[in-house]
């Protein structure tokens, strides 16, 4: 995967109703709906994530938005990873994994320490991304009607995987 054509770049607000159908999209993916209740930072992205310490990336291939990602500040050494999606089409192109991993890279130069991110159980291509970059299944659990596995990575200073490779 050495060809990744895709280019990051940050939200901007003429991307909101793409990021969202990508994200109901993707939900749909693993048979689950729309909940205007866990989806609501769609509404207020900058101010969730760009204006509080975090970030939202999306991931663009000839203009299109294919993937995204987001960093969430939980405290001012944590932050969360959410939102990761990749256009079903895209899929299995690296497309996910270099978002994640700029996502990470970001999280070090905003001086977090540590990051959490969560995947429902059936969404096995999910985890074995989040693995594969090192993060660690902690718990799981129910949130709401899905069944969830946490997961959490510690950062090194700077932001670098500690001891692991990508």
């Amino acid at each position: 995967m050495s060809n990744i054509l895709i280019s990051i770049r940050r939200y901007q607000a003429q991307d909101k109703e793409a990021v969202k159908a990508l994200h109901y999209a993707g939900l749909a993916q693993f048979g689950t709906t729309e909940d205007p209740y866990y989806d609501s930072d769609l509404d207020d992205i900058e101010g969730i994530y760009i204006n509080n310490n975090g970030e939202f990336l999306v991931g663009t291939d000839s203009d299109e938005i294919v993937a995204m990602g987001a960093l969430k500040r939980v405290s001012a050494t944590r932050g969360e990873i959410k939102r990761i999606r990749v256009q079903r089409n895209c899929q299995r192109r690296g497309y996910g994994k270099t978002i994640l991993l700029r996502l990470i890279e970001l999280a070090g130069e905003l001086g977090y320490t540590e990051l959490c991110l969560d995947a429902t159980v059936d969404n096995t291509p999910a985890r074995r991304l989040f693995e594969k970059c090192g993060f660690t299944e902690t718990r799981r659990g129910k949130v709401g009607a899905y069944n969830l596995v946490f997961y959490g990575k510690k950062l090194n200073e700077g932001g670098n995987y500690n001891g692991s490779s990508y």
